[in-house]
């Protein structure tokens, strides 16, 4: 098994399945016991501040809550960068990772950017690996502005681009390809 944490899982165009149509995917974790990622290119029309307001400290309140996956999609995540790795719960890639659920009046950790997502994407022991193999998910390694996206609904085609190649063809095919 090849670890694929800390980078990207991009849908191919294959994936049919409505909870990944297009979505690109951060692998927070990945092991033998499975895998863990945020979906990124997925904001919801719910606000911070409308979900959980007393993590202002952390979060910019009128940024959109996020659709991690479909996985316990009531249980909140919290992406950061953080000052310290040594703070997050898990880190995927450098400085980016996600933060300890922490205890009520617990001191928040010192975080450059943060964002929130609702529910997460889980894989069990081999199931990530198997779709790899059947080529439902293109990778790439990701990058901070991947992670931290200003423009979240152009992430698919923003990162397939940048991959080149065959995969930037992929990027500019339509929604529909039947209609073309």
């Amino acid at each position: 098994m090849d670890s694929t944490t800390g980078q990207l899982l991009i849908a191919g165009p294959g994936l049919l399945d409505p909870n990944f149509w297009r979505t690109v995917v951060l692998v927070v974790e990945h092991s033998e016991d499975g895998a863990l990622g945020l979906v990124l290119n997925r904001p919801s029309e719910t606000t911070v501040a409308e979900a959980v307001s007393e993590l202002s400290p952390l979060l910019e309140l009128d940024e959109p809550l996020f659709v991690g996956g479909p996985v316990q999609p009531s249980a909140l995540i919290v992406m950061a960068e953080f000052d310290d790795p040594a703070d997050a719960a898990l880190i995927s890639f450098e400085d980016i990772g996600v933060l300890h659920s922490g205890a009520q009046g617990e001191p928040s950790p010192e975080v450059r950017r943060a964002r929130a997502f609702a529910g997460h994407s889980g894989w069990g022991p081999g199931q990530l690996d198997a779709e790899l193999s059947r080529g439902d998910w293109i990778l790439e390694r990701a990058t901070r502005e991947d992670a931290f996206t200003v423009a979240p609904l152009e992430l698919w085609r923003t990162v397939l681009t940048r991959k080149g190649g065959s995969y930037a063809l992929v990027a500019r095919m339509p929604t529909d390809p039947s209609v073309n």
